[in-house]
């Protein structure tokens, strides 16, 4: 293996454990958050995972999120493979961005959840700014899903015509 192909690889691991990082803090932080609040200070584990359902509203929320992160690991497998100009990375960046648009519809809904229900009962403007910040992201990662996409379709157009012509 030349040094390149070593760099590549190392690269495309290092970000690989980067993404396995942000899945662990992730899944830790939704699993210790709930227990730090003012109103489960002294509830038991049952009233504070299955009585809520905003909480249980963000865990089902929080599956497009894990699933956008996997697409991204395997992409980056295809990369380290040699194999990021293929159908399977075109693939992977489409469902990172549908992961994308869809968790921008159920941050947005619960958004418009706390204007409506929970505004003049509580502070919202936590929440409030916090998914407004989760929906800019998670635009910013759509787009760049997308733009991606569109340019490695059009590489992988390009280099069919091109064998196709060969062929003739």
């Amino acid at each position: 293996m030349n040094t390149v192909q070593s760099a590549k690889r190392s690269y495309t691991v290092f970000l690989q454990i980067v993404i396995v990082l942000i899945a662990l803090c992730a899944l830790a932080l939704m699993l210790w958050e709930p227990h730090l609040e003012g109103r489960n200070a002294h509830a038991s584990l049952v009233e504070i995972y299955f009585k809520d359902p905003f909480l249980a509203y963000a865990y089902v929320a929080s599956l497009t999120f894990f699933t956008a992160l996997y697409q991204a690991f395997r992409l980056l497998g295809y990369i380290d493979q040699d194999g990021a100009v293929s159908p399977n990375s075109v693939r992977a960046l489409r469902t990172i961005k549908y992961c994308a648009g869809v968790l921008i519809a159920m941050i947005g809904a619960a958004v418009a959840y706390l204007f409506i229900a929970v505004r003049g009962k509580d502070d919202i403007a936590g929440g409030v700014a916090i998914g407004l910040g989760m929906i800019l992201i998670s635009i910013v990662i759509a787009v760049a899903a997308s733009v991606f996409e569109k340019h490695l379709q059009n590489v992988i157009d390009r280099k069919s015509e091109n064998g196709n012509q060969r062929i003739r």
